[in-house]
């Protein structure tokens, strides 16, 4: 029984999360949290704080000791606004890695609200629902739109809690001026992606963070509701958000459901949460606990296990995007996916010569759905571009890494081979760099095989005999063209696994 950690190193508090996958379901053991207020700096200076970030390296020493404890297998450490936007991000880095071992994920506002999505439905049954997810940090909103447990659209807009207090509410309580000028700029970055929001007709909205957990209990409160009320009208938000304008931070902290130390930022969290169910038409919301962390642990029990429901939906993110990054390019999908097929075959049946890991299967078929993106920039250089392309994209469900792999896989599709000079090369990391050209070789024979585009190929085996490997290729008549397309590719296959390739149509 597997156990993971989740470490969220966010602008306002840092969060552990601990879970054990029995019987293919995360069941959490163990949770932490505390306010450091690392991005508090960020937002006035762009630079961390070296005190915050003492504070910060103090609590994760704290986290490391519990993660032993708990016999923890794999932690993953992501970080969200504060480090994407501090320019002395790299030095904190460091200065974790060398305190704790771990290695900080720096995420963009997409992925994090991509994996927000997939804690939420894999934790909640909401796949039938068309749903809008805000979840409000201390540095930047993530707002989603899930259809039926599909992402459709996805944005991350700079409204964050701590974010907004120190740029705009300088005074305690703020000033009536503060409170316009805070106002007018939350309504201006609402305003810019309502048209796209408003096409889609939500059944619910959720809301994450602590932002939401404290309008949460306050309205319980106000409303002596019980404590397992979670929603949220957007009448009782916006008189919430006026009347905790008027008080000052002493009367906020004393105010049921807020705390003190939320007490200092949630003015703008109010503000921002009026704001979006005004304009995007929500009369209200549902809170749910379930975040970021719950994401990460289930993206790391969806890589441990295939059978979970967290894999599931994480191989239909990928396909999502996948086909979203096609179709932005103009990439021909048909053929892409009838050449990740064909590569899928030759990656079995030929898995005792390639003797590639399990994961790169994912890989090179991801590489077969995106190689002609370079097209949609020029002809001229089309593989260098598609290499760009796929590096610089958002592709969910591809760690960074994964991406650069697959993009590198993409360069490679023309005449070149990989080379230890090429950039594209060195972005890798050598255990990556060794195993490219076995990849290569693989997707450009898949290519090779619907070199008409005409699918005629519809099973391709391979299979040993002797010193050669023989490509036997079924499918319908006129399969010439593939088969000499297959051809030209035996040099590189004999440079690279020091067999000769024989290939027939049988």
């Amino acid at each position: 029984m597997p156990v993971f950690a989740a470490v969220d190193i966010g602008a306002n508090s840092v969060r552990l999360k601990i879970a054990e996958l029995t019987r293919r379901k995360l069941k959490v053991v163990h949770e932490d949290r505390e306010v450091t207020r690392l991005g508090e700096s960020v937002f006035r200076s762009n630079s961390l704080a070296p005190d915050a970030m003492a504070q910060t390296v103090k609590v994760l020493t704290r986290f490391y000791r519990t993660t032993q404890k708990f016999r923890v297998e794999r932690v993953r450490t992501v970080a969200t606004s504060a480090l994407r936007d501090a320019k002395n991000s790299r030095a904190f880095i460091e200065w974790v890695k060398s305190a704790v071992g771990w290695k900080i994920e720096v995420i963009s506002g997409l992925e994090e609200g991509r994996l927000i999505h997939l804690g939420v439905l894999s934790n909640l049954r909401i796949e039938t629902k068309d749903v809008l997810m805000f979840d409000l940090g201390g540095g930047s909103c993530e707002i989603t739109i899930s259809e039926h447990g599909h992402i459709r659209e996805m944005f991350s807009l700079p409204l964050g809690a701590v974010r907004l207090t120190q740029e705009f509410l300088l005074h305690d309580p703020p000033k009536a001026r503060e409170l316009e000028r805070v106002r007018e700029y939350i309504a201006e970055q609402v305003s810019r992606i309502a048209a796209p929001i408003r096409r889609y007709r939500v059944d619910l909205a959720i809301a994450t963070s602590g932002t939401a957990a404290a309008l949460t209990g306050a309205a319980r409160a106000a409303q002596g509701r019980s404590k397992y009320a979670h929603t949220v009208s957007r009448s009782i938000t916006a008189r919430l958000a006026r009347e905790l304008s008027e008080l000052s931070v002493v009367k906020r902290s004393q105010h049921p459901g807020i705390g003190p130390r939320r007490a200092e930022i949630i003015i703008a969290g109010a503000l921002v949460f009026t704001e979006l169910m005004s304009q995007y038409g929500l009369p209200s919301f549902q809170y749910s606990p379930l975040g970021l962390r719950d994401g990460v642990l289930a993206q790391m029990a969806a890589d441990a296990d295939i059978g979970t429901r967290e894999h599931k939906q994480l191989e239909a993110e990928r396909e999502d995007a996948l086909l979203s990054l096609g179709k932005r390019y103009n990439a021909d999908t048909r053929h892409g996916m009838h050449v990740r097929t064909l590569a899928q075959q030759l990656f079995d049946s030929l898995e005792d010569v390639h003797r590639l890991p399990d994961e790169y299967a994912q890989w090179i078929g991801a590489a077969a759905m995106l190689y002609e993106l370079g097209s949609y920039v020029n002809r001229n250089g089309r593989h260098r571009h598609a290499w760009y392309l796929i590096a610089n994209s958002e592709l969910f469900g591809f760690s960074p890494e994964e991406r650069y792999i697959v993009a590198a896989i993409s360069r490679y599709m023309g005449k070149s081979r990989p080379s230890a000079r090429d950039r594209e090369v060195r972005q890798l990391r050598p255990s990556a760099r060794e195993l490219l050209d076995r990849a290569v070789v693989l997707l450009r024979l898949a290519r090779a095989l619907n070199q008409g585009r005409r699918g005629i190929v519809q099973r391709a085996r391979a299979r040993e005999e002797g010193a050669q490997i023989v490509l036997e290729l079924r499918g319908k008549s006129g399969i010439d063209l593939e088969v000499w397309a297959a051809e030209k590719e035996r040099g590189y296959f004999r440079d690279v696994f020091g067999r000769e390739l024989v290939v027939k149509a049988v």
